[in-house]
């Protein structure tokens, strides 16, 4: 996909980016190297979050024959994607190193700008395995958000590309932030925003508390729904 980026968007279409991102590239390479990024983080959060509402729902034994920690369904999900995203990570490693791109030492912080995100994966999880319950029909709900999310994330775009006065807007996004330090760090060379992610950690740490807590709280009703 990483070639097939390359290809259209760099040959056929010659998108060219802002001065600034330009810099870090050849311009053939530039925006299938941010696209790819971003996609990474987006196809992280969208395969956990896409699966979360039926995940009691097809795992039913679980809930009725056997006692079984229903909290971890997410964390498989999880997992799986995180495997998913480590092999794309490594995709695009090899790439830079193919096209002679330098391989920041930043790179060290990409797992402490993942982690936050992984807490509020899990904490949504938690949030939309229990809802899915007792509203079977909100994945089709969940799947017009993760559409509206991939468009409205600098995914397609760098975030300095909007103008000033709507630029702020975007980090409403909890996607944007990931994304834009993600690219930071693994293409840039810059260190991590450090004041943005404690406030990240916060509100993710805020989330995965209430998902879990929301989780406990509504299980107990699982097998009288299902």
């Amino acid at each position: 996909m990483l070639a097939i980026y390359t290809f259209i968007f760099g040959v056929v279409f010659k998108i060219r980016l802002d001065q600034e991102t330009s810099a870090y590239y050849d311009d053939k390479f530039a925006f299938a190297l941010l696209l790819f990024a971003g996609l990474i983080i987006f196809n992280l959060f969208s395969e956990c979050i896409s699966r979360a509402p039926t995940l009691i729902l097809t795992n039913v034994n679980y809930v009725k024959k056997i006692i079984f920690p229903l909290e971890i369904l997410p964390l498989v999900t999880l997992g799986s994607a995180l495997f998913h995203a480590g092999i794309s990570f490594l995709v695009l490693l090899a790439f830079l190193l193919i096209i002679d791109h330098s391989v920041y030492w930043t790179l060290i912080f990409l797992p402490i700008i993942v982690f936050p995100l992984l807490l509020l994966i899990m904490g949504l999880s938690w949030l939309l395995a229990s809802i899915g319950v007792f509203v079977r029909d909100i994945g089709q709900f969940i799947g017009l958000i993760l559409t509206i999310l991939l468009f409205m994330s600098p995914i397609f775009y760098p975030a300095s590309a909007l103008p000033e006065s709507v630029r702020d807007y975007l980090f409403l996004n909890p996607l944007t932030f990931i994304i834009e330090q993600t690219r930071g760090v693994v293409l840039f060379g810059h260190l991590p925003d450090w004041i943005g992610l404690i406030i990240y950690y916060t509100i993710a740490l805020l989330s995965a508390w209430g998902g879990l807590a929301w989780f406990e709280r509504t299980r107990k009703g699982f097998a009288d729904v299902l």
